[in-house]
């Protein structure tokens, strides 16, 4: 009975030692645990602050960066204010003219039924559009001359005295096309004299008011003006 007695004290004793033992290892564990989630709230906490401060330096340097091109571009635009320009002494260019084979503004004839080709009113007419339209043209070979004379000066800079040259060769070559236009219309107001103008001089037939009115000078029908206009571009 008495080994029976300490036999089972021995047991009792065991398990009691083994739930100590059981129980140490879970306080030990429950408190590693507790220890390791502290620091992983201390090392997040470090690390946002570290994220916070980067952020913020980020932000200056941006803000810096974006200063600095303004403060360059007003200087560049005060440098750009500083340089004066020499003023040319070439005239301003007059401003464009006409084209010498436009006929100024007149009032179109109002055709008749019946009435004749080339009868006193048409000739009229035409003799009214051809006189103004010379007129206009010696006008313009008058202020050549005199702007040729005021603006004729001697410039000092080399360029100038060629930009001018240049533009006295353009007016001289518009006079001289206009000198021949002239003469076109001299020998159109001949023929309405001896009774020849309006008639094609090829194929001898009516060029017609309009076409007149749009080209006072023409002395071949539509027609023909075609067939020599073919003509010379295969020559040419």
């Amino acid at each position: 009975m008495a080994v029976k007695k300490k036999t089972a004290k021995k047991a009792t004793s065991k398990k009691k030692a083994a739930k100590k033992k059981t129980v140490a290892k879970k306080t030990a564990t429950k408190k590693k645990a507790a220890k390791k989630k502290v620091a992983k709230k201390a090392a997040t906490k470090k690390k946002a602050a570290k994220k916070k401060v980067a952020k913020k330096a980020t932000t200056k340097k941006k803000v810096a960066a974006k200063k600095k091109p303004a403060k360059k571009t007003v200087s560049k635009k005060k440098e750009a204010v500083k340089p004066v320009r020499r003023k040319s002494a070439i005239p301003k260019p007059r401003p464009p003219r006409s084209s010498m084979n436009e006929v100024h503004n007149f009032t179109p004839y109002k055709l008749v039924k019946g009435e004749d080709y080339m009868n006193e009113n048409q000739v009229m007419h035409f003799q009214d559009i051809l006189e103004d339209w010379k007129h206009d043209l010696m006008q313009e070979v008058d202020r050549t001359v005199h702007h040729m004379q005021d603006e004729a000066a001697n410039f000092p800079d080399p360029n100038d005295r060629a930009s001018q040259e240049s533009e006295f060769a353009m007016e001289l070559r518009t006079r001289d096309r206009e000198r021949k236009l002239i003469k076109k219309i001299d020998e159109s107001l001949s023929y309405l004299e001896t009774g020849d103008y309006g008639y094609c001089e090829d194929c001898g037939i009516e060029i017609g008011v309009r076409r007149l009115e749009a080209r006072p000078t023409a002395n071949l029908c539509i027609d023909c003006k075609s067939l020599e206009e073919i003509r010379e571009r295969q020559r040419g």
